[in-house]
């Protein structure tokens, strides 16, 4: 469990750059709910099948909802997120 955490997180980070604590708790739910539901009596591969397709939906609906980041000042909005709302390291970021 701790491994496919761990390799959720990674995968993010090199993937978005960003997102690894989202990603963990997520995996970590995840892997908490397979548990529970193979205790329950549901067959393991039933479970990994409904969650590769669970995958697909989220990368489908993700794919057609992105939003290109083009401009100065969309950069310093997305840089300003990741650097917990400081706005000058946010326009710092912009304008390298």
């Amino acid at each position: 469990g701790a491994r496919l955490v761990q390799d959720v997180a990674q995968k993010t980070n090199e993937i978005a750059g960003d997102g690894t604590t989202t990603a963990t708790v997520l995996a970590r739910a995840i892997y908490s709910e397979g548990v529970k539901n193979v205790a329950a009596g549901c067959n393991p591969m039933d479970l990994r099948r409904g969650s590769q397709a669970a995958v697909e939906r989220v990368v489908e609906f993700l794919s057609a909802n992105t939003k290109k980041v083009t401009t100065t000042a969309e950069i310093a909005q997305v840089a300003t997120i990741s650097a917990n709302g400081d706005m000058h390291v946010g326009n710092l970021i912009a304008q390298a």
